[in-house]
């Protein structure tokens, strides 16, 4: 509970800072006061429902992940809040509505019980080493309005959810309803999209999207997000589970394509490059783990065609062109990253001061920022955390890989599940940032390390027999 503790102390820091001490004061006039306590008695209402029914924490906290409310957030509105303009969203509000809700659930169940299970030390350890030097990280951040943002809305919300989903209760029917809001939301997004690219008109976007749609000879969609790219994202990952159940016979061939062709349709309209490389690693990894020699030979035989006409296309299209015209300007985004990297080789600028110093480097400080941001996760870690950093996150990376090995041997299915969801996300982070600012990341990794929690020998006993390198469906304990 110490933990949960200083989290908290941690969060009312932030906000302190980054709002400034008069912001205290607009807080307790009448108005704001007012809506506090009907948002207290809401949160109590949902803490009282997970309290209740603690299994449908889970399923709740994945729910809430993707979305973001069209809410902008500041102390000049009346309640701090306002509705967005001109296309925007704000922050993860859903999420933080519920995994609020949840860790007073959490609490309040500790406290009565009086013990608190650990979770495993495969995942924790890593992970809150990882998260620890990120967090002290901020003493000397050459962009601290970046990192403690960062901080405060993004890593130390998504530990505390870490920490509350690694030790929640499971059951039996857990595996097909996560697999089946997975793929529900990846359909939804693929609809909405679809209904973009019929009507020409976006519900969310950013400036430049909105000027890119406008001038060229394709239309972008974005579904309920503001980004072409994250939309893909999230409908590569439905894609991949889906991909996962057919694999483990545990869906009708039928349903499967037509989810399938739905999902594929909407994202054909992302023209998301990134979402598209996500999408071919996951689908070629998925069937060399779960198909047979023939599927597995199939696979080779359609990276190696891919791979050549890959090659022959980006050949012809690079006459005349610059690498970094080919690579619409990510190259160039590299190159300006390692120059921080060279810079701070050590412990690195900082969190989130990776675009900021890049740009001093290279443009100035007049520059637009953004141009400046790396997309490229294992980068940006160097750049901001340096050596020690990636370390820290390569540790962290061969702990999920290590966890995922233990869950393929009692669970084929589930660990290949959670497996193909953080694959697609490594993947898509290598081109386009948001990889430890996703929450889905930081909840397959919560997953992943509620099932490992499992007593060995509960595991042992539970496994199903298979066929070498094949995936079935497979029973789960009942809430622990």
């Amino acid at each position: 509970l110490g933990g949960f503790a200083l989290l908290g102390l941690a969060e009312a820091l932030l906000a302190v800072s980054m709002a400034g001490i008069d912001a205290v004061g607009d807080l307790l006039t009448p108005a704001v006061l007012a809506a506090g306590a009907a948002g207290a008695i809401l949160l109590a209402a949902a803490a009282a429902i997970f309290v209740r029914f603690p299994l449908l924490t889970i399923p709740a906290l994945i729910l809430a992940a993707p979305f973001r409310l069209p809410l902008d957030v500041d102390r000049e509105h009346r309640f701090f809040f306002a509705v967005a303009e001109g296309g925007k969203l704000g922050r993860l509000i859903p999420l933080y509505v519920v995994l609020t809700a949840a860790v007073a659930a959490f609490l309040y169940r500790a406290l009565r019980r009086n013990e608190v299970a650990a979770p495993p030390r495969l995942i924790a350890l890593p992970a809150a080493t990882f998260l620890g030097f990120v967090s002290i990280s901020l003493l000397w951040t050459q962009d601290l309005d970046a990192g403690a943002n960062l901080l405060a809305f993004f890593l130390l919300p998504f530990a505390a959810m870490t920490a509350i989903v690694a030790r929640s209760d499971l059951a039996p029917w857990l595996p097909k309803a996560l697999a089946v809001i997975a793929v529900g939301l990846a359909s939804v997004f693929a609809l909405v999209g679809l209904w973009q690219e019929m009507t020409k008109e976006l519900l969310f976007y950013g400036p430049q999207l909105e000027v890119a749609n406008a001038y060229s000879p394709f239309f972008r969609v974005t579904s309920l997000f503001t980004d072409p790219s994250l939309y893909g994202r999230h409908v590569v990952l439905g894609f991949a589970v889906l991909l996962v159940l057919l694999w483990a016979r545990t869906i009708h061939v039928a349903a499967a394509a037509a989810l399938m062709a739905v999902m594929f349709a909407g994202l054909y309209f992302s023209y998301s490059q990134s979402s598209w490389a996500a999408l071919f690693v996951v689908a070629a990894a998925v069937t060399i783990v779960a198909g047979d020699r023939s599927a597995r030979r199939a696979v080779a035989a359609a990276t190696a065609v891919a791979v050549i006409v890959a090659t022959g296309f980006i050949a012809v299209q690079a006459r005349g062109e610059s690498i970094r015209e080919l690579t619409s300007g990510r190259w160039l985004r590299a190159e300006l990253t390692i120059d921080v990297v060279r810079g701070q080789p050590v412990i690195g600028a900082g969190l989130g001061a990776q675009p900021k110093v890049s740009r001093e480097l290279r443009a100035g400080r007049n520059a637009r920022e953004a141009r400046f941001v790396s997309h490229t996760t294992p980068l940006t870690v160097a750049a901001e955390l340096g050596l020690v950093g990636f370390v820290l996150y390569a540790l962290l990376l061969a702990a999920a890989v290590r966890m995922l090995v233990i869950l393929r041997r009692s669970r084929p299915a589930l660990g290949l599940g959670i497996g193909a969801v953080l694959l697609a996300l490594f993947t898509h982070a290598l081109a386009y940032s948001g990889f430890f600012e996703d929450p889905i990341t930081w909840l397959a990794l919560g997953v992943g390390a509620a099932y490992l929690a499992v007593p060995v020998a509960v595991r042992e006993s539970e496994a199903a027999p298979t066929e070498t390198g094949r995936v079935q469906a497979e029973r789960v304990p009942s809430a622990r």
